[in-house]
């Protein structure tokens, strides 16, 4: 399996990870899923520029 494989496998699980289904995380708002999104859109820059 290549490099890009595992990244969308883990966003893929990221992004799941991040839904508010439990009523403990409900409350947490928007923050799981921002951090998220700044992490994906650094590896993309990341993977268009070469460096990863």
């Amino acid at each position: 399996m290549s490099l890009g494989g595992i990244i969308l496998i883990v966003l893929v699980l990221m992004l799941l990870g991040v839904i508010p289904v439990w009523p403990h995380s409900r409350s947490w708002g928007y923050a799981p899923s921002s951090i998220l999104g700044i992490i994906t859109i650094v590896l993309v820059i990341m993977l268009f520029t070469g460096r990863l």
